[in-house]
């Protein structure tokens, strides 16, 4: 297939193996992403006789998409320790694209500690950031917000929840477009005092930078859905578990409200009038909305699409790489943090707290 990429696009490098349903949810997803983002191009990475077969099913794609074949893929079932060491999958060809300036975000519906290892063994931390973190997207009562850690750390000091903290919230900036966000440190409290030492470290950090976070304090994870906060932060363990937690419990409350109007013959009778209502909160709770987590704090863009994800879901993934790219979200985390010390806050912290 012949293509050539200008310096003019927007360049996405893309895992046609990971997922569930690859390449033909994969192939299907770009074609929506490039029908409403004209100006994306992809560079392909798979098994080419099946990647091609999906996409001659889409004329427009054929002009903005240059395939690379590979013979591997990552399985969701393989260590990270494992996939880091071939250089011959469709994930670890794809994360290379981005380190080798050819791409500039990479995404993938594959296994997530795989993607997470290579892109931190390739795209390496942002100078300055001592861990990246995931971050993805999630909707409360009035809208959106974001949240981080949700996986990738499962224990982190206080500098780390602070990193967390600056990089949401350039994040929310970007993604939500919310001038001043909120952000807020997970606890189980509200009051000063509550919750482990490195929380309290990383709320001293914060408050002592000179970006003026608009840091508002503590969240407990039941005020999270009620628009409290525009950026939650938290460790990969507390994250994660509360980010399933939303999610069983939003699974939860669509089941029982089909039981029960399946059980009433009066909400039988009262459905219709309530058809437009429930649309709209199907359409607020549909997870392919929010799809595209993203790990932050690296030197390039790296997003994780659900692996059972369909052809929508994952444009929107893509769509969530592009935007951020257009913004130069990496170089503006680098800029927030030309000028700050955050160990030399965290020492002062520790001091204060301890």
């Amino acid at each position: 297939m012949e293509q050539v990429l200008s310096e003019n696009n927007l360049v996405i490098s893309i895992d046609a193996m990971g997922g569930d349903k690859s390449p033909k949810v994969v192939i299907e997803g770009l074609a929506l992403a490039h029908k409403r983002n004209p100006d994306i191009r992809f560079l392909v990475y798979g098994d080419k006789p099946k990647v091609t077969a999906e996409i001659d099913k889409f004329p427009a794609l054929k002009d903005v998409c240059q395939i690379f074949h590979t013979e591997e893929f990552v399985h969701n079932e393989d260590k990270p320790s494992h996939v880091i060491r071939n250089r011959e999958t469709s994930m670890y060809k794809a994360v290379e694209a981005v380190k080798n300036g050819e791409a500039m975000a990479v995404v993938s519906a594959g296994n997530t500690g795989a993607l997470m290892a290579i892109s931190k063994l390739l795209l390496k931390t942002i100078q300055k950031i001592h861990r990246p973190a995931i971050i993805s997207i999630m909707p409360h009562i009035n809208g959106r917000y974001v949240m981080l850690d949700l996986g990738a750390n499962t224990e982190c000091d206080g500098i780390n929840l602070a990193e967390f903290a600056i990089m949401g919230n350039i994040f929310a900036k970007y993604s939500l477009g919310i001038e001043q966000p909120r952000v807020a440190l997970m606890n189980i409290g509200a009051e000063e005092m509550k919750g482990k030492g490195e929380i309290h470290v990383a709320a001293h950090i914060i408050k002592n930078t000179h970006l003026n976070l608009n840091f508002i304090g503590y969240i407990e994870p039941h005020e999270i859905p009620n628009d409290k906060a525009d950026v939650v932060v938290a460790d990969g363990f507390s994250g994660n578990i509360a980010l399933k937690s939303v999610e069983g419990t939003s699974q939860l409350l669509m089941r029982l409200i089909k039981k029960s109007v399946k059980q009433s013959f009066l909400a039988k009778i009262g459905l219709p009038f309530m058809f437009g209502a429930m649309k709209k909160l199907k359409k607020t709770m549909d997870p392919r909305l929010y799809n595209g987590a993203m790990f932050v704090g690296l030197n390039g863009l790296s997003v994780k699409s659900h692996g059972g994800t369909d052809a929508f879901g994952f444009s929107i993934a893509v769509e969530n790489a592009a935007r951020l790219v257009r913004k130069d979200f990496v170089g503006s985390i680098r800029r927030e943090l030309e000028n700050i010390d955050l160990d030399e806050l965290s020492q002062e912290a520790c001091y204060e707290v301890y």
